[in-house]
């Protein structure tokens, strides 16, 4: 049975910033952005901008902004893209210069997760736990004889421990 999971998510990178290459004193904007917010599996990038683009890369792609070989490329102004897996991802601008600024974006992307589960109701009394092989219980006889045989040997050792302070004590 597979347990239920959270909603997916859809994300605006760099919120009201959107998708743009960022100011000279503002080249970490969207490590800044990643960093604030978790991706799981299911959730999604929407990538919003003007005259520009944006590609899907490896990770040498993204270190070293080499735009020739992406996993895939938009530039239509409004790109969605789906987490479909957890790990790394990778995004950088088609302009090599904008990439070299800082328009570059790396998210981790976790698992999904399910849903924590509500705690049983007080009127639904808990199940029994029932090892996997059944034994019966012990007759009260032999758990009569198993006590017995305890408390003798539990008087017995007492009772050497006393003969011995006793006797060797000066």
């Amino acid at each position: 049975m597979n347990a239920p999971v959270e909603a997916s998510k859809e994300f605006k990178v760099g919120d009201a910033e959107g998708w743009r290459q960022p100011d000279v004193n503002e080249t970490s904007l969207y490590n800044q952005w990643a960093a604030i917010n978790r991706f799981h599996v299911g959730d999604s990038l929407r990538f919003k901008y003007n005259n520009d683009s944006v590609l899907v890369v490896y990770k040498g792609g993204y270190y070293h902004c080499n735009t020739s070989n992406p996993i895939s490329g938009f530039n239509n102004g409004n790109t969605v893209i789906n987490l479909d897996k957890p790990g790394p991802a990778y995004f950088i601008s088609g302009t090599p210069d904008h990439c070299k600024n800082g328009q570059r974006l790396v998210v981790d992307v976790m698992s999904l997760h399910p849903i924590s589960q509500t705690p049983p109701s007080i009127a639904t009394p808990p199940q029994p736990y029932f090892p996997v092989s059944l034994s019966p219980s012990p007759s009260p006889l032999s758990a009569g004889v198993s006590v017995s045989v305890t408390l003798i040997s539990v008087s017995i050792a007492l009772l050497i421990s006393l003969v011995t302070v006793v006797c060797c004590v000066p």
